[in-house]
């Protein structure tokens, strides 16, 4: 883990494991997520200055389409910003945590579920309850 993470890592297990629970280096397809909290379907990538270059741009573009279309939000941060604003990055963090409307989802319910009474909305992640699949915008911080 780089300094970065590791300060972003003592501060995410600050939250409440009831609003959130992250885990670090989450498995999610064929990637491996900085940190993920698959409760609430939010993403975090801590990224260096490799990450500006126009090669990984695109791969990281790549991974966060994917991310998203599996449901997750998708928050990164700078080295830098992790290390020297670390308030308002878990400001950030913790908006998304508690986002109050949950967008639609990416892969709809068929009609006949509908019909049959499915498809109801399930609760919020802020209220300690297990989540649908919400599409989400990536946020570029």
């Amino acid at each position: 883990m780089t300094e970065a993470e590791k300060k972003l890592w003592w501060h995410l297990r600050q939250l409440p494991l009831a609003t959130s629970h992250f885990r670090r280096q989450a498995a999610i397809g064929p990637y491996f997520a900085d940190f993920a909290s698959h409760k609430c379907r939010v993403v975090i990538e801590v990224d260096g200055g490799g990450h500006g270059q126009a090669r990984q741009l695109a791969t990281d573009r790549k991974r966060t389409a994917y991310l998203t279309s599996r449901g997750y939000r998708v928050l990164r941060f700078w080295n830098n910003e992790v290390l020297k604003e670390i308030e308002g990055v878990m400001t950030l963090i913790y908006e998304a945590v508690h986002q109050k409307e949950v967008p639609p989802t990416p892969d709809p319910s068929p009609p006949r579920a509908a019909r049959a009474g499915g498809g109801e909305p399930r609760e919020r992640c802020e209220e300690g309850k297990a989540r649908g699949r919400g599409g989400k915008p990536e946020v570029a911080a």
